[in-house]
C-alpha cells in the first residue's frame, strides 16, 4: 500500500510539474533546415514593439538545421538569404533577401524584396498562432511552414515548393551577375503603381485585385499571400505549436494538416521517425527518458482516485493544486 501511494503521489507530482513548466516557459521553438542546393543566411527581424532574438542573422549550409527558442507574443518574420559575400572591408551583402545591415547579423533590418517571407504572430487572439507565407514582397526561395505538435482546425502547413524562378515573367526577373535567375519581384515592386501595390485609392479590399501576376504565384503557390488582401486562404492559426520552417523543400513533401489531437506534422523525408522502434529507448524532445516513467504515469486512475481519498492525503493534494493556483495568479 505504502509503494502504491508513493507511485500515485509521483504521477500527481509529474502532472504538476509540467503544469508549472507549461506557466513559465511559454515559448515556441522555431527550427530552420536548409535543402537547397545552396548556402544561404537565414534573415529574422521582429516586429515594431517587440525584442529581437537571440539571433537575426546566421548561415546555413546545405543540409544544416537551426533551432531558435521564441518567448510567447512575439511577432516577426524570416527569410533566407541568398548569395552572400564579404568584400575585402568585411561588409556583408546578399544578391537576395539582403537586410542592409553590411553584417551576418540583420540587427534590425528588413529584407530587401524580393524575398519569400514567413510571417508570425505568436499568441495573438483567442491565444492563438497567426502565421503565413507571403510572396507580396516577391519570391526569391521555396519555403514551407509546419506546425509541430499544434492544435486547431487552422493548424496546417502553408508554403510554397514550386521554384518560380525559372518560371517568373521576363519583367519581374532578378538576376545574378553570371546570368542566372534568382529571385522573382512582385509587380508592386516591379512597376510601382497603385492597382498592383494595393496603395492611395486602391488601399482597401473593394478596390485592390489580384493582378495576372499576382494570380500567376497565386496559382502555383495556392496557399501564400500573392497580394495584399489575400487573407482568406492565406492566413492560417495553431495553438500550442512549434514550427520547422524548410528552405527548399522537396516538391512531395507532405503537407498534412495538424490534428485537433495535436499530432506532429513533418515532412515525409524527415529522417526522424515518428514512432521510436521497439528496440530503442524512449525519447522526450531527443533526451533518453527512463521506460519506467510510463509504468508509473499510467497507474490505474481509479486506484489512485481510492488512494488520494485518504484525509492526509486528500490534504497534500490540496496544498499541491492551491500552491500551483497561486502560480498562475502571478
Amino acid at each position: 500500500m505504502a509503494q502504491l501511494i508513493v507511485l500515485c503521489l509521483f504521477a500527481l507530482f509529474l502532472t504538476l510539474s509540467d503544469l508549472f513548466i507549461t506557466g513559465v516557459n511559454s515559448s515556441a521553438t522555431f527550427t530552420m533546415v536548409n535543402k537547397c542546393q545552396q548556402t544561404i543566411w537565414p534573415g529574422i527581424l521582429s516586429n515594431a514593439g517587440i525584442a529581437p532574438l537571440s539571433t537575426t542573422g546566421f548561415v546555413l549550409q546545405k543540409g544544416e538545421s537551426k533551432t531558435i527558442n521564441v518567448p510567447s507574443s512575439w511577432g516577426g518574420r524570416f527569410w533566407g538569404r541568398t548569395h552572400c559575400t564579404e568584400d575585402s572591408t568585411g561588409k556583408f551583402t546578399c544578391a537576395t533577401g539582403d537586410c542592409g545591415s553590411g553584417k551576418l547579423e540583420c540587427a534590425g533590418g528588413n529584407a530587401a524584396p524580393p524575398a519569400t517571407l514567413a510571417e508570425f504572430t505568436l499568441d495573438g487572439s483567442n491565444g492563438m498562432d497567426f502565421f503565413d507565407v507571403s510572396l507580396v514582397d516577391g519570391y526569391n526561395l521555396p519555403m514551407l511552414v509546419v506546425p509541430q505538435g499544434g492544435s486547431g482546425n487552422n493548424c496546417t502547413s502553408t508554403g510554397c515548393v514550386v521554384d518560380l524562378n525559372g518560371a517568373c515573367p521576363s519583367e519581374l526577373k532578378v538576376t545574378s551577375v553570371g546570368g542566372g535567375n534568382v529571385a522573382c519581384k512582385s509587380a508592386c515592386e516591379a512597376f510601382r503603381q497603385d492597382e498592383y501595390c494595393c496603395a492611395g485609392a486602391y488601399n482597401n479590399p473593394n478596390t485592390c485585385k489580384p493582378s495576372s501576376y499576382s494570380m500567376l504565384f497565386k496559382k502555383a503557390c495556392p496557399s501564400a499571400y500573392s497580394f495584399a488582401y489575400d487573407d482568406k486562404t492565406s492566413t492560417f492559426t495553431c495553438v500550442g505549436a512549434n514550427y520547422l520552417i524548410t528552405f527548399c523543400p522537396s516538391p512531395n513533401t507532405s503537407q498534412k494538416s495538424s490534428s485537433s489531437s495535436g499530432q506532429n506534422q513533418e515532412p515525409e523525408d524527415n529522417n526522424q521517425s515518428k514512432n521510436n522502434n521497439n528496440n530503442e529507448p524512449s525519447t522526450i524532445n531527443g533526451s533518453m527518458v527512463y521506460d519506467g516513467a510510463w509504468d508509473i504515469s499510467s497507474a490505474s486512475s481509479s486506484t489512485c482516485t481510492h488512494v488520494f481519498s485518504s484525509p492526509a492525503i486528500a490534504g497534500a493534494i490540496a496544498i499541491l493544486t492551491a500552491t500551483f493556483q497561486l502560480r498562475q495568479l502571478f
